[in-house]
């Protein structure tokens, strides 16, 4: 089974976020059982190019009357990848979807929809590869065009991935025009979106199957709330609809993590404790072990909550408990913190950025770690904290429900406790949850029974690369009835 598993990141070649560690570390796994992957992204000029071993041309051809170069890479991962090579990425330098003025790249339509019609070519063959995929797994809206542009070939099949529902890739009918795709995928059942296209729905329309990572949030994204505008189509898909939970990577393990000052273990917590003290001392925060630290590690905006997060700090007051954030985001939130952060030094520290790191020490250090998103599809923080003995505070919502089990009586007696699980979430639920946290730490007893409790969890990707061989299964499947009943016919 060969799948080509296209993503717009992947870590550790290029990282904005969480698409970058599943994109590389689910193509690890479906090796690891049976599947023969390869990954594709565009070579952006930051692409760490260090962790390349060898690179052979593949081929160069003119899309749209644009030459487009494809490199076969192996990387020191493990990974093969295809580096699909034009100005557009390559001759820019920073973030692969923000300019340097903190907006939006204005051609990111035509630089994506170039990128998908690479893969398209690729898949095809039209490169001259002799490697044919039998499955292209899209992922997100940057990928969204490959299965409308495929629409019309039996092979490869498709399956589609939404990491965020909330970033659709929706663009005007000029942009539609310039793209110069086919007037037939102009229509509601396509991509014309409220009178404009959506890569999103694109992807979603035309692949076999769709996935999202995590089983709440493929429930969620069926309503008003949590559909943005295209709940109708994906409850019409809802047979072919998935949540797989995403994993975590070996490289987010404390006994093994070369970030940390120092490992650590369910058997031996006293690396915890030395990276605790090293934060603080470092951030200026006053250094006791008994004071709880909670830390924060993402992005600055609405969706996390940050706003309210901000609040429910300032309210505290002189509480024994201290703050470590760490993230970038919108002006307005990066200068609430600083302001926070200058009025109680003792306390609260904020670096505005991101440090890969820093985000490991983080959650290393933490005694609690925050995460009050809005909406979450799966989150990967939640998951890193447990492996890092950080009891999680979050809000039930999407993969956030489905790995943190809140502490109640029964939870602590069946020994399936791990956090702290707002249900409703407004300043004063987290101002509640910071406090009944506090209140648990101070039982070191039944504290640490917790934290080992959730460090013991398995959140490997194994389980979840499964998941995805059934689906890429099913969907050969398919294709071999469709080919058996037109012999027939």
């Amino acid at each position: 089974m060969n799948v080509l598993f296209a993503t717009s990141e992947m870590f550790p070649l290029i990282k904005t976020g969480g698409l970058a560690d599943v994109s590389g570390a689910l193509p690890l796994a479906l090796s690891q059982v049976g599947v023969d992957v390869r990954v594709v992204l565009p070579r952006y000029a930051n692409i760490k190019t260090d962790l390349i071993e060898s690179e052979i041309q593949i081929g160069q051809k003119e899309i749209l009357g644009q030459p487009v170069k494809i490199n076969l890479a192996n990387l020191n991962t493990g990974h093969l990848v295809y580096l699909v090579d034009h100005p557009v990425f390559s001759a820019r330098q920073g973030n692969p979807y923000i300019g340097p003025d903190g907006n939006n790249w204005h051609d990111n339509p035509d630089r994506f929809g170039l990128f998908c019609r690479a893969v398209v070519a690729l898949s095809t063959g039209l490169f001259g590869d002799a490697w044919k995929p039998d499955i292209i797994h899209s992922n997100d809206w940057q990928t969204g065009l490959i299965p409308a542009l495929l629409s019309e070939s039996s092979s490869p099949k498709n399956i589609f991935t939404i990491h965020n529902l909330a970033y659709q890739g929706v663009f005007d009918r000029p942009t539609f025009e310039r793209l110069g795709l086919p007037w037939s995928l102009w229509r509601p059942d396509a991509l014309e979106y409220w009178g404009n296209m959506s890569f999103m729905k694109a992807g979603i329309v035309f692949s076999k199957f769709v996935t999202t990572v995590s089983n709440t949030y493929a429930q969620e994204i069926q309503s008003p709330e949590f559909g943005y505008g295209l709940d109708g189509l994906l409850h019409h898909k809802q047979d072919r609809l998935k949540g797989i939970l995403n994993g975590i990577g070996e490289d987010w393990n404390p006994q093994t993590d070369p970030l940390l000052e120092k490992p650590f273990s369910t058997s031996d917590m006293t690396g915890k404790a030395i990276i605790k003290e090293s934060i603080q001392h470092e951030f200026g925060l006053t250094i006791d072990g008994n004071i709880p630290l909670i830390t924060h590690v993402g992005r600055l905006v609405e969706q996390k909550g940050i706003d309210l997060l901000i609040q429910a700090i300032e309210t505290l007051g002189s509480a024994q408990v201290q703050f470590v954030i760490l993230g970038a985001g919108e002006h307005r939130f990066e200068h609430a913190l600083r302001s926070l952060a200058e009025k109680n030094p003792d306390r609260i520290a904020v670096v505005i950025g991101y440090d890969e790191k820093l985000a490991h020490r983080l959650e290393a250090a933490g005694d609690a770690f925050i995460m009050p998103s809005r909406f979450e599809p799966c989150g990967l923080n939640q998951m890193y904290s447990l492996r890092y003995g950080a009891l999680p505070i979050v809000h039930r919502v999407g993969g956030l429900a489905d790995t943190v089990t809140h502490i109640t009586p029964e939870s602590i007696k069946d020994g399936s406790a791990s956090g702290i699980v707002i249900d409703h979430l407004d300043v004063s639920a987290i101002h509640w949850a910071i406090g009944y946290f506090m209140e648990i730490y101070k039982d070191r007893d039944l504290y640490r029974k917790i934290q080992q409790q959730g460090m013991q969890k398995d959140f490997g990707w194994i389980t979840s690369a499964k998941e995805y061989k059934k689906i890429y299964s099913a969907a050969l499947k398919e294709q071999t009835h469709d080919e058996s009943s037109q012999h027939e016919h």
